[in-house]
């Protein structure tokens, strides 16, 4: 039987997708629609914050997303080789918190140490970050790439500064 599947296409450690390799178990022929489109509006403006370490308390990567945005603002203007040089040593003497591990791993890739891996939600890591900061957040200002699609939005640590990029 054939089947459609709406999702972006992704690929596993043997080079297909998992999802179309398990129904195929069970007999089924799925054909790969991709019904999303994705665009960065903001990596000017995201760059220009990711080149000040020193302004900000951490980062938060909610996304794998996220981190696809500071790759795509590090092929820009040779910034690999700043990140390399002295960004990512400044980024990693900060906190820099994930959601889940898919995510942590991309964001370890990038050379930087990663916690709240384990939280699963923004929310769980929010509570997670302010369980290890609070009150000593409330002054900092951290910087949280937004790259979901959702209309909820977890204020930072019930941080009134906390940057949305």
């Amino acid at each position: 039987m054939k089947v459609l599947l709406l999702k972006d296409p992704k690929e596993d450690d043997r080079g297909q997708d998992p999802y179309i390799r398990e129904l195929g178990l069970y007999g089924l022929e799925a054909t790969l629609i991709p019904v999303l489109s994705f665009e960065f509006l903001s990596l000017p403006s995201f760059l220009e914050k990711l080149s000040q370490p020193d302004s900000y308390g951490g980062l938060i990567f909610t996304s794998p997303r996220a981190v696809e945005a500071v790759e795509l603002c590090l092929e820009k203007d040779n910034k690999a080789e700043v990140w390399k040089k002295s960004l990512k040593e400044k980024w990693n003497a900060k906190s820099v918190y994930v959601v889940g591990n898919a995510t942590a791993s991309l964001v370890n890739k990038m050379g930087l140490h990663t916690e709240g891996e384990n939280c699963g939600n923004a929310e769980k890591l929010a509570e997670y970050i302010c369980s290890r900061l609070f009150p000593q957040c409330l002054h900092l200002i951290t910087l949280l790439p937004k790259m979901s699609s959702s209309r909820r939005v977890v204020q930072p640590f019930g941080n009134p500064q906390a940057v949305l990029s």
